[in-house]
């Protein structure tokens, strides 16, 4: 029998009894099935139609007509072990190379982001002779179990910081020790790296790599503060570590203005490793280390041989190639200016409408919304964050220390209408979320007017009611 003449209860039964609990469905509490996508949109079993914008591993579309003609012709031909020579993985390899800072010229292909920064964690430790590693707060590496140690999104939810794992703050402006208002955030921020090489030394170690991703999106879709990257790599040199930049989540001209998002802090800056992954396949397994000769040939030379079984096949460098030509012919970096500027600019028009919207951040289609209970305290609005991913058949998520910000990472073929449709929706959604908290605090009034001598003992259920129907 097909899966997709199961029933929607039949499916998620065989789910819960077969795959394991700790892999979540997105909107668990009523899952969505999908059978069917095409460009931005998903299509339930029902026929029903789903704005996807979050789907940022389907980078050019889901089910996009070159990718599949491509997998589909190479696969007829031959898919094979990585070992045998074949002109696939160097022609994509030389397309990347063209991409990226002339000096990030060997490549090493996997088949994951995880995969992809564990092998950065090895060039780094290989390269320097060194195991400590800096990340920032809040981040998120991979589910691999060296990635978790370097990983604060999960191991303070685990077994806790390893004594050569070292954190530094979050150049977050909004929420961080250094806001808006700072005149230097970068060099403030940056400034906080090179304290804790400073303690790191003091106790007698040394550092191999700092790690961050270019754009920190578990984080809450965080736009590091200009210069802030550049003085870091500067001080993790002059320590004798390495710069790694992870664009598995910014890569491949989601920005729009830039094809890398490192590039951001400005033409001089470089990183000494760069890992990718998600939107390379468009939902192929294929993802990618770039690097130094130097750092190449320091792992070349501990004599251990490296291989990936799959990882650069002809198939999924068949399909990359096919996704950089997609993204090309299709000017997808200029739609993702165009249409990322259009949604920001709709955003922050309805930050203006709506006091539990803090702020608008990002760039081309990497945007989040910061959602807040009080925009003087900046206090999470959790629970209507929440609420408002659950809405209208637009597929948005949150992230963030406390899941208070509304990501967009939309497919790079993402439109103008699309744009204004979610921002239509999120104004309805918050419109009569406010609407009915007023009402029900009117209604309140009245109620305590009539019931003046109880009200602070026995209905405190129903105001709680209220108050988190609305805006927490």
């Amino acid at each position: 029998m097909a899966l997709d003449r199961l029933k929607k209860e039949e499916t998620l039964a065989m789910r819960m009894r077969l795959i394991g609990q700790s892999c979540k469905l997105f909107y668990s509490d009523d899952p969505v099935k999908i059978l069917r996508a095409r460009g931005q949109y998903l299509f339930d079993e029902n026929g029903e139609r789903y704005l996807d914008c979050i789907s940022n591993v389907h980078h050019v579309g889901h089910c996009h007509p070159s990718i599949t003609k491509a997998a589909a012709a190479q696969m007829d031909l031959l898919n094979t072990n990585t070992r045998f020579l074949h002109d696939n993985i160097v022609l994509y390899a030389d397309r990347l190379a063209a991409t990226l800072p002339e000096k990030l010229c060997v490549f090493y292909f996997v088949n994951s982001g995880s995969e992809a920064n564990d092998l950065a964690l090895r060039l780094a430790q290989q390269y320097t002779q060194q195991e400590d590693v800096i990340v920032l707060d809040h981040a998120y590496h991979g589910h691999l179990m060296s990635l978790i140690d370097i990983s604060p999104y999960k191991f303070r939810k685990l077994a806790g910081q390893k004594e050569w794992v070292h954190v530094a703050p979050l150049p977050d402006t909004y929420r961080g020790i250094y806001r808006e208002n700072h005149p230097n955030p970068g060099q403030a921020y940056a400034d906080t790296v090179k304290d804790l090489i400073e303690e790191v030394h003091r106790k007698g170690r040394k550092i191999s790599a700092f790690f961050a991703e270019s754009l920190p999106s578990v984080g809450g879709q965080i736009i590091l503060p200009r210069g802030y990257s550049a003085k870091v790599a500067e001080y993790v040199r002059s320590a004798g570590g390495v710069f790694v930049a992870d664009e598995v989540q910014t890569g491949f001209g989601r920005l729009g203005s830039h094809f890398w998002g490192f590039q951001q802090q400005g033409e001089n800056f470089c990183p000494d490793i760069v890992t990718m992954g998600k939107p390379m396949g468009n939902g192929h397994p294929l993802a990618c280390v770039a690097t130094t000769v130097e750092i190449a040939e320091a792992f070349t030379a501990n004599r251990v041989e490296y291989f990936n079984t799959f990882g650069g096949n002809p198939v999924s460098c068949a399909i990359g190639l096919a996704v950089l030509d997609v993204i090309e012919t299709e000017d997808l970096r200029g739609n993702a200016t165009r249409v990322g500027a259009h949604l920001k600019d709709l955003l922050t028009k309805l930050q203006t409408q709506h006091q539990i919207i803090g702020e608008v951040r990002g760039a081309g289609l990497f945007l989040g919304i910061e959602l807040v209970t009080d925009r003087e305290k900046r206090t999470p609005a959790t629970k209507t964050a929440a609420f408002l991913r659950h809405e209208d058949r637009i597929c948005v998520s949150t992230d963030g220390p406390w899941e208070s910000v509304l990501k967009f990472k939309p497919p790079m073929c993402f439109s103008m209408e699309d744009a204004e449709l979610v921002v239509q929706c999120i104004d309805r959604i918050l419109t009569v979320a406010t609407t009915a908290f007023y009402v029900g605090m009117h209604l309140l009034d009245i109620y305590c007017m009539r019931s003046l001598n109880t009200i602070k003992d026995s209905h405190k259920d129903l105001i709680s009611h209220i108050h988190n129907f609305s805006v927490e």
